[in-house]
């Protein structure tokens, strides 16, 4: 056991290497299924080359990006004190920017590669049994999870263990060196993860809209039919879209939940058998078992036959891990927390830092479970949009908004309450540590949610290589599960966003100083207002960059059906490549905007305005990201579950519906429409809102304020002493000293602050023998470092 204490920082970046070597194994267990004949292999290479060439459009534009960000991020780690204040960072912030950068867009491309070999033996499977077909689809999803999960925890507990080595002769600033450094890995992942999913959304709705608008209204054909032009886009961009860009996502989430509840937890002094870093290394050890625990849970995705629910299959392995990472994390935390803690004046113990994960987990559950109520095909919200299809598109209109915004209610409502309940088990710590549980369960959340754009591929090649109608059949049964994953999964991806967006938010305010966030004050409430719009204007961008792709696709797919006559009767075949090219250019170009406004609107509020009106500005886009988050993926997911539901078959006022019925071309629209709800704006609002609190973290402490004005109007009034500059305190430190109550003469004080210096265990110990009672707390001279 003495062993593990010493060397459990070393065990974190060993998980993260467990994980990535299962990714591998199943990754070699997916390529070696039979890929099927020949048809559907050139087909699936034609998505596989797609899907390929825009990454590398991408990452050409965007390595101009990192190279010129790591820069300034390199010139900053070189300043070292400002307005006095010191500054703990280091050139080195640019390399791990760097390191998060790569890692972030090699999780996308890992699950880019895993689901394009997975579609097409997806399909082929299909062709012998559901049960296959679904083992297949899933197996790819887990090499994304595993694949984001593992690098994630490999890089953060690599990292650390590095940065603590190279600054080691910091001495006591050691520590907070190393994990200010650390947040530039956290800052590149989630700037590619914001433009992946940007400019990964802007790709898959544009060919989608593409494909079904001419396609399916116009042409009357199948959107997945190897006559519509822009099908290959569109299945490249189920591939770019909610595989590359969600791997992205879900790692830049992952890795801003650790480093938030790190940073918090580096300012919890502690007596432990962890060299004082336990509550440090609580989030990076719970997140590196959740690995081990998803990979069981994986072990429960299975059916019997082909009448087998795939959805309870894939929710007795989601609460399976849940069950077992709940369990595990109580072992977790009595061994590593000592029983008494306290931050910021807020003392809790290690059990309540326990039910704080368990808040976490229980409002994880109940994120997916809604979101799969509000969006699941036979469920009563997505019914009553079927219904209303019967009289026109506009109601259909009408009734998905109604259902995306009633949608909001509870989710608000749980993480409403799972911020107050963590909070009262165990302070800020227990917000932050609480997301870090949540989260932990990423690799089975992701395999869970990649596994629905497999199963889409699948369909869609199955269209399109013309198979028996039994394969379609199954694949579909996958697909419509999908769409719910694919919904849950965005829940699960904002309900972290905003948990961990509070944490960064607490961070952010101890390191620049501030107190509080007075809206009183006209320019914080004015940051307020301002922080509310951004979600809208960012989502307007994000929209109107599909319109006009998609119009541009439109009047390509027109143009080839209208000059090449052959494709309709199958004697020619359509150009595929240049609406392939049409989604990749259009989405470079458009993400540029929307990425900028989330990077420099956080430094010109900071730095022009300070710190407490960035903080205001924080408060406006985390709420109002995370509400518009919500309604437009539940809006989204709601509108296409209700043009499949016609698929099957509806029953509308005692009359069955099928596809190509008027109130099928109804529900088309609202899919239409809500193509760019639930898969470019609506899942780009959690990574506007953590990626803005990152950068506000990063450039915190130069911008931070000296609290002596405010800490000497406080003593002058309760202690009728004056206090000159240099008194670093803040109320939380105060409030912990004075707890019992006992009030403190001039003269304690005095001995205390003599000068208005600095407090030094020297200073403090002078105080205590001057009767201050209330200093003799342990680790109290340590509070005033």
């Amino acid at each position: 056991m003495e062993f593990l204490q010493t060397n459990l920082i070393y065990l974190i970046p060993v998980l993260g290497i467990i994980g990535i070597l299962v990714m591998i194994s199943k990754s070699i267990w997916v390529a070696k299924q039979d890929a099927g004949d020949a048809k559907m292999t050139e087909l699936a290479g034609y998505i596989a080359d797609g899907a390929m060439a825009f990454l590398k459009a991408e990452w050409k534009v965007l390595s101009i990006f990192v190279v010129f960000a790591a820069a300034l991020l390199a010139y900053s780690g070189t300043i070292h004190e400002v307005n006095g204040k010191e500054i703990h960072s280091s050139w080195i912030i640019s390399i791990a920017f760097i390191i998060g950068a790569v890692f972030s867009a090699l999780a996308g491309y890992i699950g880019m590669r895993a689901a394009t070999k997975a579609n097409v033996r997806t399909t082929q499977a299909a062709r012998t049994s559901l049960k296959q077909a679904l083992k297949v689809s899933f197996t790819g999803g887990t090499v994304m999870g595993l694949g984001v999960a593992g690098l994630a925890v490999l890089g953060l507990g690599g990292l650390f263990i590095a940065f603590l080595s190279i600054f080691a002769d910091l001495g006591e600033n050691t520590v907070k060196t190393a994990i200010e450094v650390l947040t530039g890995f956290s800052l590149g992942a989630e700037s590619i993860a914001l433009f992946a999913r940007v400019g990964g959304g802007i790709y898959t709705k544009a060919a989608d809209v593409g494909a079904d608008l001419v396609g399916k209204v116009e042409a009357g054909i199948p959107e997945d039919d190897v006559r519509n032009p822009a099908t290959i886009a569109d299945n490249v961009g189920d591939n770019v879209g909610d595989v590359a860009g969600m791997g992205a996502d879900l790692f830049g989430s992952y890795v801003a939940t650790i480093l938030a509840t790190m940073v918090l937890g580096q300012e919890i002094v502690v007596a432990d058998n962890f060299g004082g870093m336990s509550p440090i290394l609580l989030p990076m050890v719970i997140c590196g078992l959740g690995i081990l625990f998803s990979i069981v849970g994986t072990w429960f995705v299975t059916i019997k036959d082909e009448k087998s629910n795939v959805q309870t299959a894939l929710n007795l392995g989601n609460w399976s891990s849940i069950a077992i990472t709940g369990i595990a994390s109580y072992f977790i935390v009595m061994w590593m927390l000592p029983d008494t803690m306290s931050l910021r004046g807020y003392e809790f113990s290690s059990i309540n830092v326990f039910y704080a994960i368990l808040v976490g987990l229980v409002v994880g559950t109940i994120m997916s479970v809604v979101t799969e109520y509000y969006t699941a095909m036979g469920k009563a919200p997505v019914n009553s949009i079927v219904q209303q299809s019967s009289t026109g598109h506009a109601t259909n209109i009408i009734a998905g908004l109604s259902v995306g915004m009633k949608s909001t209610v509870i989710p608000i409502l749980t993480l409403a309450g799972g911020i107050m309940a963590s909070y009262y088990f165990a302070g800020l710590y227990g917000v932050a540590i609480a997301a870090a549980g949540m989260m932990a369960t990423t690799a089975m959340q992701l395999a869970i949610d990649a596994f629905g754009p497999i199963a889409d591929n699948a369909g869609g090649i199955a269209e399109m290589a013309q198979l028996p109608p039994e394969v379609r059949e199954r694949t579909d049964n996958l697909d419509a599960v999908g769409n719910t994953t694919a919904a849950t999964g965005k829940g699960f991806a904002i309900a972290s966003a905003a948990l961990t967006s509070l944490a960064l938010f607490a961070a952010f305010v101890g390191i620049a100083g501030i107190d509080a966030i007075d809206i009183y004050k006209a320019p914080v409430l004015a940051g307020l207002f301002v922080g509310g719009m951004i979600p809208f204007i960012f989502s307007a961008l994000c929209i109107q960059a599909v319109g006009k792709a998609a119009m541009d696709m439109v009047n390509e797919v027109r143009r080839q059906f209208r000059e090449i006559p052959g494709i309709m009767d199958y004697t020619a075949k359509p150009e595929y490549e240049k609406c392939v090219a049409i989604s990749t250019e259009a989405s470079i170009r458009e993400m540029m905007l929307p990425g900028a406004i989330a990077l420099i609107t956080p430094l010109i509020v900071g730095f022009v305005f300070g710190p407490e009106v960035l903080g205001g500005l924080l408060a406006g886009v985390t709420v109002s990201g995370v509400l518009m988050g919500i309604f437009q993926s539940n809006a989204g997911g709601a509108w296409d579950n209700a043009k499949k539901s016609f698929e099957k078959g509806v029953l509308i006022n005692g009359e069955m519906y099928y596809k190509k019925s008027e109130p099928h071309k109804a529900s088309v629209t609202g899919d239409t429409v809500g193509d760019p709800f639930k898969d470019t704006s609506g899942p780009s609002m959690n990574i506007l809102i953590k990626l803005m609190s990152i950068v506000s973290l990063v450039i915190a402490p130069y911008i931070a304020v000296s609290g002596s004005s405010d800490m000497a109007a406080m003593h002058k009034k309760h202690h009728g002493i004056e206090m000159v500059q240099g008194m670093e305190c803040s109320p939380e430190k105060m409030a912990a000293m004075h707890k019992d109550g006992k009030e403190c003469t001039p003269e304690m004080m005095a001995a205390m602050h003599k000068n208005g210096e600095e407090c030094t265990p020297e200073k403090m110990a002078a105080a205590k023998k001057a009767g201050m009672s209330c200093c003799k707390k342990p680790g109290m001279a340590a509070r005033f470092k």
